[in-house]
């Protein structure tokens, strides 16, 4: 009887789940796409109907070609940004996690309070930028990496500290008592046992740094330095009166996060989890 209860509760939690994410989620993405698919005249109705004439492609070219291939530029830049930074976070945010969980100090604690610092605290951007100004980095796209980094590193150690917690530290005393180095410890040992977490990590900071628009729009000024979400900044003069070149746009930012998301959602919620699974 209770169990019978539960299963129809669930049903129909279940059901109003996937009408909540229909109403939010693909509702919308499905008018985006019916937008950029229609003429200008069209779109300048926007109305939620199918396109009379279909001109995805020609949009698509048009967006592409606009102001001498610029979101080409764009979609270049953001990934040197994202992989630069997103390699930076899980290298730096592993090793300190290790540190923090394995390592006995007296100043873990600051570490650590620092670490929640960064998360809690909100960044400053006018001392953010003189930093850089005075490091040369402003304007720089390995300058908008570190930024990257420093952001999402909190976060990061966080991540990584939780799932070493799950790993037993039998394994390192095993490897200490073969000969290996401290080094060897955490690159042959423990590093390979972290690709559920560094899964995890990879794709949500990915979604993060490609989909910023306030960090380049503040640290990375400039046209050659543009990024994909600064686009949408950059041609909503332009395409004011053409919905369908600015949805046009909008879908082609939206769809790469959204592959990726469609295709790891599994690993990131595996990863998130774990840590506190094993523990």
């Amino acid at each position: 009887m209770i169990r019978g209860a539960m299963t129809r509760r669930q049903f129909w939690t279940g059901i109003a789940a996937l009408v909540a994410a229909t109403v939010v989620f693909i509702i919308p993405f499905i008018f985006i796409f019916l937008m950029a698919a229609k003429t200008k005249q069209e779109a300048s109705r926007l109305d939620f109907s199918l396109p009379a004439d279909w001109q995805l492609w020609q949009n698509l070219v048009d967006v592409v070609q606009a102001r001498n291939y610029m979101l080409l530029l764009a979609y270049f830049n953001s990934t040197v940004i994202t992989v630069g930074a997103v390699t930076g976070l899980v290298i730096f945010a592993a090793m300190v996690g290790y540190v923090l969980q394995r390592r006995e100090s007296r100043w873990n604690k600051v570490i650590y309070g620092f670490v929640l610092a960064g998360l809690m605290i909100p960044p400053a951007v006018v001392p953010t930028i003189w930093v850089l100004q005075g490091l040369g980095l402003f304007k720089t796209i390995h300058g908008m990496i570190l930024i990257q980094i420093a952001y999402g590193l909190s976060f990061s150690i966080l991540l990584y500290r939780s799932f070493i917690a799950s790993i037993p530290r039998d394994l390192d005393e095993a490897a200490i008592i073969d000969g290996a180095r401290p080094w060897q410890v955490f690159y042959k040992v423990v590093l390979p046992l972290l690709k559920p977490v560094t899964v995890t990590n990879i794709v949500v900071q990915s979604i993060g740094i490609f989909n910023d628009f306030t960090n380049p729009l503040y640290y990375l000024p400039g046209k050659e330095n543009v990024t994909v979400q600064l686009t949408l900044y950059n041609f909503q003069s332009q395409f004011l009166s053409q919905f369908n070149l600015l949805f046009m746009n909008v879908l082609l930012v939206t769809i790469p996060p959204l592959i990726v998301f469609i295709f790891f959602n599994r690993q990131i919620v595996a990863g998130m989890t774990a840590g506190g699974v094993k523990g």
